[in-house]
């Protein structure tokens, strides 16, 4: 009777190579089914192929080992299922921190100066959230806090488009005040919402258009034409969202005024 499958059938079965059938073996990970004790020889059956498979493409997603025997070890599909669901998950937000790289790199390697001009912001009062915030929690807590501005204020009670002001530390420091808000008629306090009463600024504004991957980038050639053009302030930085992820899930269609403050030297 034959004793199985060769190592070399198998591996054309499951396309795993011979060489990483023997590195499995001697992991522990995916053990022959018998092993001649006068050849040496390795043999599987064909029971073993649909581990072999998952193991092939945990590995394809760059799973460790150790991981891949965990998911193999359980008999809990629950268990396999959040091991597998938890590297998943951490790929996809490597994925996504890649994409949002990518992008900022093309944009600083597109020519071209960003438009900016000067204007003068009137003092107005506004339905307001701030707090404390670290730098890593900053957009949680700025999804949280919009949620909660929008279920307090319908779109018919708006008066303009929401807005947020970001303390120079939150950059600096990585923990900062930010406030964000909801120009409406009648603003009022209601539970973590104060109406917050805006003073005027100056400023120096610049668009961002589409996603906020790259935002940075927008940021940095804002800072330079200030530089360049106007005297800065203390205060914080003001930021628009005249189009943004509650409007519309497509991204490229995003804009966020960035405003600068700055002492106007003359006038427009």
């Amino acid at each position: 009777m034959r004793p199985g499958l060769t190592i070399g059938e198998f591996a054309a079965l499951t396309h795993l190579s011979v060489r990483t059938l023997r590195r499995y073996h001697e992991a522990g990970l995916l053990e022959p089914a018998s092993v001649d004790r006068f050849t040496g020889y390795r043999y599987y059956t064909a029971e073993q192929i649909p581990p072999a498979q998952v193991i092939h493409r945990l590995r394809e997603l760059d799973v460790p080992l150790a991981e891949v025997k965990s998911i193999l070890a359980t008999d809990d599909p629950r268990r396999r299922t959040e091991l597998i669901a938890g590297h998943l998950q951490r790929l996809e937000d490597e994925l996504a921190r890649t994409r949002a790289a990518v992008v900022a790199l093309r944009h600083l390697l597109q020519p071209g100066q960003q438009e900016v001009e000067l204007r003068s912001v009137p003092a107005r009062t506004v339905a307001a959230i701030t707090d404390r915030v670290t730098l890593p929690e900053a957009v949680t807590w700025y999804a949280d806090a919009m949620a909660e501005l929008d279920a307090a204020y319908p779109a018919h009670e708006r008066t303009g488009p929401p807005g947020g002001r970001y303390a120079n530390e939150l950059f600096t420091e990585g923990d900062g005040l930010m406030t964000v808000f909801h120009p409406v008629r009648h603003p009022k306090k209601h539970g973590r919402i104060t109406a917050l009463d805006l003073p005027p600024a100056d400023l120096a504004i610049t668009v961002h258009r589409g996603p906020h991957d790259d935002i940075d980038v927008t940021y940095g050639r804002l800072g330079a034409w200030v530089v360049e053009h106007a005297l800065t302030v203390d205060g914080p930085i003001h930021e628009t969202y005249l189009v943004g992820p509650r409007d519309t899930d497509k991204s490229d269609q995003w804009r966020t005024e960035i405003g600068w403050p700055v002492f106007r030297l003359t006038p427009n």
